[in-house]
């Protein structure tokens, strides 16, 4: 099952993001598998948008992610990466961390602070509006202008 919902998040993602090139190797995958991830990872470099539901056939876990599919570009320059969990019987380091109830979206900030709880699914939209309110990327936005 697992394996199939990494097909799934695998497919939903473009070519385009998954071959795009960096100074050091290749763009990892904006939303992937949470399952055997820490977020103490991601500190400092990105913020991670988590993604729970109890079952990967849970409706609201769909349009989630076709929501923030559909916004991939918008995320991507907000340094925001994806993880999904819908296994509760797997007890996952991001479970211990964050105590999900059912279908709920986290936000985390490159703090590593939760930030938002939602249990309704969310538009790219209202995420990057969030997002832009940070102290954190205020700076990003003018150190790039600034350069």
């Amino acid at each position: 099952m697992k394996t199939i919902l990494a097909l799934v998040l695998a497919s939903l993602i473009p070519a385009s993001l998954a071959a795009q090139e960096t100074t050091e190797t290749v763009t990892p995958a904006l939303i992937r598998p949470g399952n055997d991830t820490d977020l103490s990872e991601f500190l400092w470099k990105n913020r991670p948008v988590v993604v729970f539901a109890d079952s990967p056939d849970d409706p609201r876990f769909h349009e989630q992610i076709d929501r923030l599919s559909q916004g991939i570009e918008a995320l991507f320059d907000r340094d925001v990466v994806v993880l999904v969990d819908t296994d509760p019987a797997a007890n996952s380091l991001l479970r211990q961390t964050l105590r999900p109830r059912g279908f709920v979206l986290v936000l985390v900030g490159k703090d590593g602070g939760v930030k938002l709880r939602k249990p309704t699914p969310w538009t790219v939209r209202e995420l990057t509006r969030t997002i832009d309110k940070f102290p954190s990327r205020l700076r990003e936005v003018e150190e790039r202008r600034g350069s």
